[in-house]
């Protein structure tokens, strides 16, 4: 059996093929920079080098490939270009595609992004191909955008309140992705991934303050200042748009839930914020030149 991974430079990506790799799987990874993905996974790992929106190379990463990892990131064509994977998977004889979905996937969402994917699911499931959807909660690494006004200023700032959420590590997912693509049995089942707590950005705050040494605050932010700063930043309008619709959803405790899928399906307890800090302390604390590489250490 040999697995496909898409956005395998991603955060949850590069994990997966780290996970996928450690456990002998033969794999190829699908990737537009063929440079940063050696940076990134490696000299060892097969590369298909290819983009969304070229079709012939989506077939070309396809042959001999028996499951598929489908990531990508929220960008406009993200829908066809997801849907583009399927539809090559499917002529290419693929066994079995493992979509990597959001929180609240759903065709008539408010949030962009969020119906974007329930439109990919809904692509996926007429498409006949067997599947297994993941459905994350919002990624801790997505807290990482705070990481200069933590820098210049021990704030965050967040149009958010006091709402929790059960952030979870990209890490954690990508241990759930390796198992369900390795293991039978997971066809047409969707799992929602959390970590093992919600936390408010201001115990977030906390728990910066703790790894840090030093006293890191919260500053809850009116949603009209967050949109003029987000724009005025060079944020797109429709990602400020989604930033914002999201915390208004969050705020009603859409995703304070926490869900048993990590421990379930891995054999352990999904990790902490307070150890993805401490992997990511250089990041919150000081200058990065590049993208985050992706921490190592002993996970």
């Amino acid at each position: 059996m040999k697995i496909l991974v898409t956005g395998a430079t991603g955060h949850v990506g590069a994990h997966l093929v780290r996970a996928l790799t450690e456990r002998g799987q033969p794999l190829r990874a699908f990737v537009r920079d063929p440079e940063q993905a050696v940076r990134v996974l490696g000299p060892d790992v097969e590369l298909a080098v290819g983009d969304f929106a070229d079709r012939d190379s989506i077939a070309r990463a396809l042959d001999g490939i028996d499951r598929v990892f489908l990531g990508c990131g929220n960008v406009p064509g993200q829908v066809e270009y997801e849907c583009a994977v399927i539809d090559e998977a499917a002529t290419a004889g693929v066994r079995e595609l493992v979509k990597l979905s959001g929180p609240r996937a759903d065709v008539d969402s408010t949030l962009i992004f969020e119906r974007w994917h329930g439109e990919i699911e809904r692509h996926l499931v007429r498409s006949g191909l067997p599947a297994v959807v993941l459905r994350p909660r919002t990624y801790m690494t997505n807290l990482l955008a705070y990481a200069g006004t933590i820098q210049q200023a021990s704030q965050i700032f967040a149009a958010v309140g006091t709402a929790p959420i059960s952030f979870v590590d990209p890490y954690d997912v990508a241990a759930v992705a390796a198992q369900v693509l390795v293991e039978p049995g997971h066809e047409g089942r969707i799992y929602e991934i959390s970590g093992p707590e919600s936390l408010s950005h201001g115990q977030i705050a906390e728990e910066l303050s703790a790894v840090l040494g030093r006293r890191i605050g919260f500053v809850d932010v009116h949603p009209e200042v967050a949109r003029q700063a987000m724009l005025a930043e060079g944020v797109p309008e429709f990602v400020t748009d989604f930033i914002l619709g999201f915390f208004a959803s969050v705020q009603s405790g859409s995703l304070a839930e926490t869900t048993d899928a990590v421990r379930r399906l891995t054999g352990r307890e999904p990790r902490r914020f307070a150890q993805f800090a401490q992997d990511y302390v250089a990041q919150f604390d000081g200058e990065v030149a590049d993208r985050a590489p992706l921490p190592v250490g002993t996970r």
